[in-house]
């Protein structure tokens, strides 16, 4: 069973970051999930795929990985470049595009 380490994204429904300072080990599903008949409910057999570990560091997450023999896959994230801009710049005389109204 293969685990995955990688430091989750920022939730689209919030503007902090606060979730994503910590890395995170969880396992890939090795069986497919299921839907029920009757409920439309997903369920899987694989009791792993509910496990999330959390760790200040990728280090210590990798150290844990190995320490316990298991496999493991780490993603790197890409930083995002902010832009910081001021509302002023909408009006500014050197704007690329001409003020539409």
């Amino acid at each position: 069973m293969l685990a995955r380490i990688y430091k989750p994204s920022k939730n689209a429904m919030q503007s902090g970051k606060a979730a994503t300072k910590r890395w995170r080990l969880e396992f890939d599903s090795s069986v497919a999930p299921r839907t029920d008949a009757l409920m439309g409910w997903t369920s899987s057999a694989d009791p792993n795929g509910q496990v999330r570990l959390h760790f200040d560091t990728k280090e210590q997450a990798i150290a844990f990985a190995r320490e316990h023999e298991i496999p493991h896959r780490v993603t790197e994230t890409a930083e995002v470049k902010r832009v910081i801009k001021s509302y002023s710049d909408n009006f500014a005389y050197q704007r690329r595009e001409p003020w539409s109204h």
